[in-house]
């Protein structure tokens, strides 16, 4: 044996696994296909958005919230419905929304890990109490991002190699799991050739040796497929129609989803393969660090969403409300794009871009860069993309504003005289308190919670009001992200067989087990939840293999 364990995936589910298995004294062998650079994987690059349920944070800010309405929108947002290949994601779900709302917060509060005061309200829902969607406000952003969720478990990590518990063996490339008499024992793969590229960047696939390496029990967390076009284009759901000609790309080339099907050939049940999170707000990064790299615009609720026809999305369709139902309505329209418009007034208050990168204040921890926000003019990194993003398109009037869309989009047309009546309609909306435009009413209601008010939602003024503009058109497309489906496993991260037993010697854990149970999200998810799901994952593979080692 060269270790008790091989944790495979060196990402967020790795790094926690790894750090409960060293904590045990286990032996560890953690390997990944990238380099050193690249420890931490996609959650390095995340805004670091938590879900917690009945936080100090949002008591502070007048948000009500319990267990019971918690699971009551995470079960109306799942939709589970398949007997069979939901019934440990389910049990996943429940056992994390109780983590949710007991000892997670707790738990990384004794690592360091700290949160900005005002919780975000991602996933508004799609208009009913049982529906999907989040009732309250639960998006806990982490002061430092995604850099500041990994750098405990990295140091708890890196503390063990100089105790002689963990060996870290970058640029290895698992291909294999290996078996004896049916248990897992062990991994098997490529050596790739030494690489300096910085983190994020496609590294060389060029092999110089073979490897194995045998150990008691195998962990799993290799992550999905966002990274992989061809087994996005595969795995696509019927439900969705055809996927898109083209998609940008929301996570790096090395989430490739290979060990998945690596894995289901050493016997390992792979469910809800066709379940998978793609955001439809995409844009292309003016300076992208991998291929097709493209970044979420993270959106407030003000914007008017149009087709690629330039008629208005229909409710609940409206921006940062519910994205499945948005990307399957998109999909219905035969293109592969959309529109926002919006006003400067609109983009200084609610255009926020996903991304620890696109949030230097954040991710730095800088008060006084953060306090720029509240300060007129866009913030730096959404300025720059404005200016010279290939997406945005500014002018100062609508004439103009629909002219510059259709030298983006000169396949696909706009008629003035639609985009002119969809935008005049919405604005009439404005004209009295009360109205029918589901929409203008949503933002009314949002602005009596204190954090949107605050620091979130525009207060409502017509499009084409002088004093708002000029008026900007972004054009968004679909842009790859998250595996819902993938290895089944029960409670205490066992990877399951077809027929529901475990396959002895194997875990998993993060995107590569769907998060928990080969899909705790069942087909949507309810934001916060995939660096949870690595979190709560991770630490149950972990403990886990304890067990059995």
């Amino acid at each position: 044996m060269d270790a008790d364990v091989v944790v495979v995936g060196a990402g967020l589910a790795g790094l926690v696994a790894t750090a409960e298995l060293a904590g045990a004294g286990r032996r560890v062998v953690l390997v990944d296909q990238q380099p050193l650079t690249d420890l931490g994987g996609q959650a390095f690059w995340s805004f670091g958005g938590l879900f917690l349920v009945d936080s100090p944070e949002q008591r502070r800010m007048g948000v009500r919230d319990s267990a019971e309405l918690a699971w009551q929108d995470w079960a109306g947002t799942a939709g589970f419905d398949r007997p069979r290949e939901d019934l440990w994601p389910e049990r996943w779900a429940r056992a994390y929304v109780r983590f949710a709302a007991g000892e997670k917060r707790a738990w990384l509060h004794s690592l360091g890990v700290r949160f900005f005061p005002v919780v975000g309200w991602a996933e508004r829902g799609g208009g009913l109490a049982a529906g999907p969607g989040n009732s309250v406000p639960r998006f806990h952003i982490v002061w430092g991002t995604g850099p500041a969720i990994v750098a405990p478990f990295a140091r708890q990590v890196r503390a063990a190699v100089d105790a002689g518990l963990v060996r870290l063996a970058p640029r290895h490339r698992v291909t294999r799991l290996t078996t004896t008499g049916g248990v897992v024992d062990g991994v098997a793969g490529d050596v790739l050739a030494p690489d300096g590229a910085a983190r994020g960047e496609p590294t060389s696939r060029e092999v110089v040796g073979e490897f194995r390496l045998g150990a008691q029990a195998v962990v799993v967390a290799s992550g999905g497929i966002g990274g992989n076009g061809e087994l996005v284009r595969r795995w696509w759901p019927e439900s969705l129609g055809t996927p898109p000609a083209r998609m940008l790309t929301g996570v790096p080339a090395y989430v490739d989803g290979s060990l998945l099907e690596a894995a289901e050939r050493a016997g390992v049940s792979l469910v809800n393969r066709d379940r998978m999170w793609h955001y439809t707000e995409g844009v292309e990064n003016h300076t992208p660090v991998w291929p097709g790299h493209g970044i979420r615009i993270l959106p407030g609720p003000s914007s008017l969403w149009l087709d690629a026809t330039g008629r208005r999305l229909p409710a609940p369709n409206f921006p940062g409300f519910d994205t499945l139902a948005t990307l399957r309505h998109l999909r219905s329209t035969g293109y592969d794009h959309s529109w926002f418009v919006l006003t400067r007034r609109i983009i200084e208050k609610e255009l926020a871009l996903s991304g620890s990168e696109q949030n230097p204040d954040l991710t730095g921890r800088d008060v006084r860069l953060l306090l720029e926000r509240l300060r007129p003019g866009p913030p730096g990194p959404v300025a720059a993309f404005t200016e010279r993003g290939s997406d945005f398109v500014v002018a100062g009037s609508l004439d103009e504003l629909v002219a510059g869309m259709n030298r983006l989009t000169p396949e696909a047309p706009l008629d003035l005289d639609v985009v002119a009546g969809e935008v005049r309609a919405r604005d009439r909306a404005l004209d009295n308190e009360f109205t029918k435009d589901a929409q203008v009413t949503a933002l009314r209601q949002a602005r009596t919670y204190r954090g949107d008010r605050l620091v979130r939602v525009a207060a409502p003024h017509r499009l084409l009001d002088p004093d708002a503009g000029p008026l900007v058109a972004v054009r968004l497309r679909v842009l790859t992200r998250k595996t819902l489906g993938g290895i089944e496993t029960d409670l205490d991260g066992r990877a399951l067989g077809p027929d529901g037993a475990p396959v002895p010697g194997l875990f998993a854990a993060g995107e590569a087990a769907g998060f928990g149970g080969g899909g705790m999200h069942g087909y949507r998810s309810l934001e916060g939840t995939f660096l949870g799901g690595c979190l709560f994952s991770g630490r149950q593979a972990g403990r886990g293999a304890i067990e059995a080692t």
